[in-house]
């Protein structure tokens, strides 16, 4: 990780003397398209002015793993080399279904925050999901994580009064299924939704680490343009006074 990072995160406006907080499972997902020119851009929403976190922020969809996401149904599954990665490092539990609940709660996210359905059309009658994926279920839509590629895990460092082990999930926007019309979700969470080249979205007001991953992105895109899900992805996280970079 370069010096100016790692300086600069370590001492961003959230950094304190707050006591030690255990980071929640969270996931983001990165929506990527690319047009005739080879042009790549990508989802991204301003978060709402009422919110204390990172208020006014430009970001992925994404937010906190719930419980009820390691309890959703009817999944199409990773790709195994994603979901070794994902399960690569895990402390505590390390099921096949908290792993699923990373790209569930990403998918479910983007579904509340920009109103897009990540899956495939199912066939079933009444397909049974489970709670959160409601909409999906009416729509006879079924989770699909097979398009997903990780692009990357960071873990909030300590001291912050909120914590996150957030994995930075990829996906091409052919897994579209539907959307909402207004393009907004009902969550109400993200403004501004708009999809923006590279250049576009580093021109916005972002948190330190998604400039960080827009970073990776492009490093990404240009040595491996199809997203392989055999491609080592960066880990980032905080250990005795200063950032780590490992690959996992």
């Amino acid at each position: 990780m370069s010096g100016s990072f790692e300086k600069q995160l370590a001492k961003d406006e959230r950094a304190g003397n707050y006591p030690y907080i255990r980071p929640k499972d969270a996931a983001t997902l990165l929506i990527l398209d690319r047009d005739a020119q080879g042009t790549i851009k990508l989802l991204m929403g301003r978060r709402h002015m009422r919110h204390t976190f990172m208020p006014g922020k430009f970001v992925f969809p994404g937010g906190r793993v719930d419980p009820a996401d390691s309890r959703i149904s009817h999944v199409l599954p990773y790709h195994p080399d994603v979901e070794a990665k994902l399960s690569e490092g895990l402390k505590n539990s390390k099921s096949a279904a908290r792993v699923r609940a990373f790209a569930l709660a990403a998918i479910r996210e983007t579904y509340e925050e920009a109103g897009l359905f990540i899956g495939q059309k199912s066939g079933e009658a009444a397909l049974r999901l489970g709670s959160g994926f409601e909409a999906f279920s009416e729509r006879g839509i079924q989770p699909d994580l097979g398009g997903l590629r990780m692009i990357a895990r960071a873990i909030t460092p300590p001291q912050r009064p909120r914590r996150f082990d957030t994995r930075f999930l990829a996906v091409w926007a052919d897994a579209i299924a539907d959307q909402l019309p207004d393009g907004k979700g009902p969550s109400g969470e993200l403004e501004d939704c708009a999809w923006l080249t590279l250049e576009e979205a580093r021109q916005k007001e972002l948190p330190l680490i998604t400039t960080k991953i827009l970073t990776d992105l492009e490093d990404r895109l240009n040595s491996d343009p199809d997203l392989s899900p055999t491609t080592a992805v960066p880990y980032y996280f905080f250990r005795k006074g200063a950032f780590v970079r490992e690959m996992i």
